[in-house]
Formats: C-alpha cells, structure tokens, sequence
C-alpha cells in the first residue's frame, strides 16, 4: 500500500514515550510506532461499533429467530393443493420471462 507523509504535532511528553519505544527496539522508527498505534485504534474502533450495534438487538427476539432455525418461513403456511400451487408458479416464471 502507499504512504504518504504526514506532520503531526504530539505532546512532548509522549514522544518520549514513543522514542523509548524505538530505543527498545520495539518500533524501527518513530513512523512505524505511530502508524501500529494508529491501525490499532482503528481496528479497536471497528469492534466498538459491532460492539454498540450488537447492543441494539433484542436478545429475546434474536433467541426466538435462532430457536426457528434457518429454515423456518416467517410467512403462514399456505393451504393449496399442489396442482393450485403449480398453477402459481408457472404463472411466476411467465412474468420472469
């Protein structure tokens, strides 16, 4: 992927973190240890909206969904006979072409 250079102004007191970092070998420069530190938050971010939209389910409606099980139809069963349904159908693909 490309880089681009970017100028940032960072508190003075953790720079020196960042260059402890480096001087420890954890990072080969102070480049590498900021952009690490910045895809992490950005992943961490992407987990905190799942996170925050996995809270706006219902967890009694998500047990009911699970319980039906991926086949269940949320439509009524339709009382035809199978020549009615046939019928129906043909008539679908006309329209489908």
């Amino acid at each position: 992927m490309p880089k681009a250079k970017v100028a940032l102004t960072v508190d003075a007191e953790l720079l020196d973190r960042v260059d402890e970092l480096v001087s420890r070998h954890h990072f080969k420069n102070r480049s590498q240890a900021v952009e690490s530190a910045l895809a992490e938050k950005l992943a961490r971010l992407a987990r905190t909206r799942l996170a925050e939209e996995c809270a706006k389910l219902d967890p009694v409606e998500e047990r009911r969904l699970a319980d039906e099980g991926p086949g269940a139809s949320r439509w009524p069963p339709v009382d035809a006979s199978e020549e009615e349904l046939a019928r129906v159908l043909d008539g679908l693909m006309e329209l489908v072409g």
